[in-house]
């Protein structure tokens, strides 16, 4: 696959992404364009760096002068202490203003390590290298960084640009079958929103999509990645357009945050959170039947999923109260009233938010329950 570049615009400059399989091996020939620097430092997982880190250090030549800092990047230690912690390690390995930080992991590592580097000496220059479905379509784009708080998703952090992503399809072929499936969670958000020919696209070819067939992922992993590149050049700091990202958000952030991180992996969460939210929106009669049912059926197709939390609609309303989209304590949702459509909507009764909650569970259940696998 011959590397594509997709430009993103914001307020520090423009950026780029680089997508391409085998990307990796152009780490070196890339770095250097954007400048020197007094030191790389590399900030990943064991698991992410055993796969990946030989193919990116040695390639780099910069196994003398960079470090690597191991951290676990499991969600309930998306958190302040962990920011404190890498922060510090950065201190004592000596990086100052010209260092360089490169993110090498999935969602959580680019969202903390973001976070880090924008506020490490009041900001240093970042890279992203996502190693995850997810965060090559989705969470490394667009400069959102942040971790969580006990009281709700991504609270605390920053708009924070990277100077480069580089995204390789091929490093998916070891990612674990459960965060691959969960990360087309993401793939269908952006199809419902803004792609009505990969919606069907992903209808008729998802079995192969499943297999990590290498067309379906040179197709789909930059198709997304422009899609999510094209939002965030026009809205940077989600005040308008930028919100239709967050379709199927407000109800995935409130599973994840009531469960305490330990139930759901995130696109997970989104994939439950998309079929409760068309079901909201036939509710409120903004979408038909059928469009619910191509919904639903759709994201059945990535697999099953973690059973819906046994906890009352109240425990879920009061966790969606702290999502970041509620203005002045009422509710708001992005909803798809048709294909290649979204928006925003403030005025949807409490009432059809509770019947959701109530009936979601039974309706949205039959065959998409599992166990999550054990070594996940």
């Amino acid at each position: 696959m011959k590397p594509k570049r997709i430009s993103v615009n914001s307020s520090a400059g423009k950026y780029t992404i680089l997508c391409g399989t085998g990307m990796l091996r152009h780490v070196s020939k890339e770095l250097p364009r954007l400048g020197r620097f007094s030191s790389v430092h590399f900030v990943t997982s064991p698991r992410v760096w055993g796969a990946v880190g030989n193919r990116i250090h040695s390639d780099l030549g910069v196994r003398n002068s960079g470090r690597v800092h191991l951290v676990n990047d499991a969600e309930t230690l998306k958190n302040l202490r962990t920011v404190e912690s890498i922060s510090r390690e950065l201190v004592r390995a000596g990086a100052d203003r010209k260092s360089l930080i490169v993110a090498v992991g999935g969602g959580v590592i680019g969202d903390v390590v973001g976070f880090v580097a924008a506020t490490y000496l009041r900001g240093v220059d970042l890279v992203h290298v996502p190693t995850t479905l997810v965060s090559q379509v989705d969470s490394s784009i667009g400069g959102k960084t942040g971790v969580n708080l006990p009281e709700g998703k991504n609270l605390v952090g920053a708009f924070y640009p990277p100077k480069l992503i580089l995204t390789d399809p091929s490093v998916l072929k070891t990612l674990p079958s459960r965060e691959f499936r969960g990360g087309l969670a993401e793939v269908i958000k952006h199809s419902i929103i803004a792609d009505p020919k990969m919606f069907a696209y992903l209808e008729k070819n998802m079995a192969k999509v499943l297999r990590r067939d290498p067309s379906s992922l040179e197709y789909l992993i930059p198709r997304n990645a422009a899609i999510k590149a094209h939002v965030v050049t026009k809205d940077e700091r989600e005040s308008g357009l930028r919100e239709i990202l967050n379709f199927g958000h407000t109800f995935a952030h409130a599973l994840e945050s009531t469960t305490k991180y330990r139930c759901f992996q995130h696109g997970e969460a989104v994939a439950w959170g998309m079929m409760a939210a068309a079901l909201l929106a036939h509710e409120i009669g903004v979408c038909s039947a059928d469009y619910v049912s191509r919904i639903v059926a759709l994201v059945r197709q990535i697999g099953a999923l973690p059973p819906w939390p046994g906890l009352p609609a109240s425990s879920l309303i009061d966790a969606m109260r702290s999502d970041k989209k509620t203005h002045y304590g009422k509710l708001r949702f992005v909803l798809s009233p048709r294909l290649g459509k979204a928006g925003s909507y403030d005025d949807v009764p409490l009432e059809a938010v509770q019947r959701v909650l109530h009936f979601a569970p039974q309706f949205l259940t039959k065959s998409i329950l599992h166990k999550p696998d054990a070594h996940v």
